[in-house]
């Protein structure tokens, strides 16, 4: 008998590919949170060194900001 692993890659699944985007980006925003909370960093610095656009930092920093 051969293993389902033989027909069915996981990687290639989009329900898969859809949670692993999800979780990427809520660990992205976890980061960006915490730098923007714990340093003196720019958006322009937080988004070289998390990988993600400067817009998605300036809308935590927004977020942030209005609580």
């Amino acid at each position: 008998m051969q293993s389902v692993s033989t027909f069915f890659k996981e990687e290639e699944d989009f329900l898969y590919q859809r949670g692993e985007k999800k979780a990427k980006e809520k660990m992205s925003h976890a980061f960006v949170k915490s730098l923007i909370l714990e340093s003196d960093l720019s958006d322009d610095q937080i988004g070289r060194i998390v990988k993600v656009e400067v817009d998605f930092v300036k809308e935590r920093r927004a977020e942030l900001n209005n609580k």
